[in-house]
This record gives C-alpha cells, sequence and structure tokens, in this order.
C-alpha cells in the first residue's frame, strides 16, 4: 500500500502541472451587461447576433411566477422565436437534459438562453454541447472533453450564488450511479450574461442565504486554493468583500436592489475566481450530498465551509486573515491566527443568522464511505487544497455531519 504522505507528494506535483498549464487554456469571460433592466439589454444583443429561434432553459417556477414574461415580450418584438423549456429541477439530471435537447432539435433553435439559477445554466450549457457533439454527456465528465464548439449560449443568473454564467464547469447528477460530476471545458463559458438585480428581488430569504454562501463558498476556496493568481485573489477578495456587506441585506430586505446587484457581482467575480484557482473540500463533499440526498449546493456547501476552514486553517493561516481583513473584522492588534479564527466565526454566525444548518438530516453512516471515497477521488484529482486527507480522516470528518441523536 502506497503512504499517504506519498501520495500527498503526487497529488501536490499534479496540482502544480495544472497550475503551470492553466494559463496556456486562456479563459474568457462572458460580455457583461449589469444593472437592472439590463436582462432586456441582453436580449437585443441577441437579436443583433442574427440569432431568430432560441431556445429558453428554466425552470417551472419561473415561469409560474411570471418572471419570464418581460424578457420572452422583449424577444418577440425583436423577432427572435421562442421554445419554453421548464424542466430543470436543482441537480439537474442527464434525463433533463436529454429532454431539453429533444425539444431543441425538435424546434429547429440555433441558439440558448438560460434563465434560472446554476441548475439551469448547468443544464443549459451541457444541452448546448449535445447539440454539437455526438458523445453522451458522461463522456464528458472531467476536463476538455467537449470536442466540438457548442451552439451560442447567454444567461440571465436569477440567484446569486453559482457564478455559472461565467464558469468553464457545469454540474450534472447520474441518478442510476448516485454520481454528480462535472463537465469542464472554456467553451462552455456562455458567449454574453446580464447580472440584472431586479430580477433577484423577489426571491425568498433561504435561498437568497444558500445562494449567497455559496458565493462565498467559491471565493474562499479560490482564495485558499494553492492554485490562486493574483488575479484570482484580486477578484476574490473583491467577492468577499461585497458578500459580507450586502448578503444580510439582502437576506433581510430582499427588495434592495443594490444589495441584489451587488450581489450578483459578488458571484461573478467568485465564479471568475475559482474557474481559475478550483476549489476544494467544500464543494467535493458537498457535491456528493447534493447527489446522494438532493440537498441544494448552496446549503450543502453553507453546512460544510466552516468545517472545512476548521481542518485548513493552520495551513492558511494568512490568506484566513485576510479574508477576515476585507471583511471588516479586523479592530487592530489582533494576530493572524486570531484573524482567522475570527473569520470562521464569521462565517458560523452567518450560517446561525440565516437558519442554515449544522448537520445533514438524511446523512446516513452506511453511506459514508462511499461519500468518502467519491469526495477524495473529486478534490484529489481536480483540486489544490491547503491540506491534504486522508480516507479515515475524511470519514471521521464527514461523520460530525450526522443529524443528532445518530
Amino acid at each position: 500500500m502506497i503512504p499517504f504522505s506519498l501520495k500527498v507528494f503526487f497529488f501536490k506535483v499534479w496540482q502544480f502541472l495544472l497550475k503551470l498549464t492553466t494559463p496556456l487554456l486562456r479563459f474568457r469571460t462572458p460580455e457583461l451587461f449589469t444593472g437592472p433592466g439590463s436582462s432586456l439589454v441582453l436580449c437585443e444583443h441577441i437579436a443583433k447576433t442574427g440569432v431568430t429561434n432560441l431556445l429558453i432553459v428554466t425552470d417551472a417556477m419561473l415561469v409560474k411566477i411570471g418572471l419570464l414574461n418581460p424578457i420572452q415580450e422583449k424577444l418577440r418584438a425583436l423577432g427572435i422565436g421562442i421554445t419554453v423549456y421548464d424542466g430543470v429541477l436543482p441537480n439537474p439530471t442527464i434525463a433533463q437534459i436529454e429532454t431539453g435537447l429533444t425539444m431543441l432539435k425538435s424546434k429547429g433553435c440555433t441558439a440558448i438562453l438560460a434563465i434560472g439559477g446554476g441548475s439551469s445554466i448547468d443544464a443549459a450549457k451541457v444541452i448546448a454541447a449535445r447539440a454539437k457533439n455526438p458523445h453522451k454527456i458522461v463522456h464528458m465528465a472531467g476536463l476538455m472533453r467537449v470536442f466540438f464548439k457548442p451552439l451560442p449560449l447567454y444567461a440571465v443568473p436569477t440567484t446569486a450564488g453559482t457564478g455559472s454564467e461565467v464558469t468553464i464547469a457545469a454540474v450534472v447528477s447520474d441518478p442510476s450511479t448516485t454520481r454528480k460530476f462535472a463537465i469542464m471545458d472554456p467553451c462552455l463559458v456562455p458567449l454574453a450574461a446580464a447580472l440584472d438585480g431586479a430580477l433577484m428581488t423577489g426571491l425568498p430569504a433561504p435561498i437568497t442565504a444558500a445562494t449567497g454562501m455559496d458565493a462565498l463558498t467559491h471565493a474562499v476556496e479560490a482564495y485558499i486554493s494553492h492554485n490562486q493568481t493574483e488575479k484570482t485573489d484580486i477578484e476574490a477578495l473583491d467577492a468577499t468583500k461585497l458578500i459580507m456587506e450586502n448578503l444580510t441585506e439582502a437576506v433581510k430586505n430582499g427588495s434592495n436592489v443594490e444589495a441584489r446587484q451587488n450581489m450578483a457581482l459578488a458571484s461573478f467575480k467568485a465564479g471568475v475566481a475559482f474557474t481559475t484557482a478550483g476549489v476544494g473540500y467544500v464543494h467535493a463533499i458537498a457535491h456528493n450530498l447534493g447527489a446522494y440526498y438532493h440537498v441544494p449546493h448552496g446549503l450543502a456547501n453553507a453546512i460544510v465551509l466552516p468545517r472545512v476552514l476548521d481542518l485548513s486553517k493552520s495551513h492558511c493561516t494568512d490568506r484566513l486573515a485576510r479574508l477576515a481583513e476585507v471583511s471588516g473584522l479586523k479592530k487592530g492588534g489582533e494576530s493572524n491566527a486570531q484573524l482567522a479564527d475570527a473569520f470562521i466565526a464569521k462565517v458560523r454566525a452567518m450560517n446561525a443568522d440565516y437558519g442554515i444548518p449544522t448537520q445533514v438530516d438524511k446523512l446516513k453512516e452506511a453511506d459514508i464511505p462511499a461519500i468518502t471515497d467519491k469526495a477524495l477521488s473529486e478534490a484529489h484529482m481536480f483540486y489544490a487544497v491547503p491540506r491534504y486527507m486522508d480516507r479515515p480522516e475524511c470519514q471521521a470528518f464527514i461523520r460530525q455531519m450526522l443529524p443528532a441523536g445518530t
């Protein structure tokens, strides 16, 4: 059996090689439209590209509450035919994506507009890829496996959390294997996106909180990653500052358009940061909590985040201290260790204030070995975490989240 210390050495070598090659990928960002009403400006942009038949990928609730109505009216006024696919659910599955693909082909759509949270945008990314690639979705899993350029894709996020409108990744669930996997390719970044805070004012407080903590997780994991760069540091720190200044207001006063707009920008910046720097154990574990128990991704991240920061603290104290500074926690005279503790305490306090639980009610002891194996496989292959866990330690870590009394 290979000693764990030797495995860690190979993990670090692999991550070092990834860091060297990442700049060669030249991640682009979408053309960005921002501010209340920017979603309608995006419609005008789409029309100027010559699109005449558009598939909108969204979820049924957004259709039901009429959030899409102004956008649809604008597109029709611009002479663009619309087909709406609203079958996307949280943690989108292969079957949902294939259903959307069938609709796209049957209606002859030549471009896609994703409107919704990360699930809708991720599903739209994969539909766009499948429309031009013959291989199955499972064969796209991993890095750079989308061989042909996807259909033109545009995005309007309606939550401030995933940053999917700017990332190279799309996460897909396969219920048949209890697996959640990421497809990662620069060609999946939408061509243009609108950050329209006015569309987010009706979000319920629990969703606002969970998605906001998702964005914070992206910023924090990117900042403490060993794959960080000067650019990702700037974006991650900006995102953290914006979240700390605006999330509580957005949760408690959802009609505050300025807070919503700032959170949308924070989510975008965090997405830019983690697209290059990557994430870490929070995501690796949260992905599997979603795959096994359908825990919403932002909520799972929020539950796992403070525990991972406790675990990693001794290996990234100075960086956690810097996060504390931009969060307004430095009063003067504190050591970096004290500031790191203050930042972790702040994250826990935010979770408590927003009603986010500390345990995962559906977590089962019998599932922990499999969740551990899948989480470690994901993290050790793709994420440059500050501190590595072996299998027994990871099992014990996940076991802390068992429901009380288990």
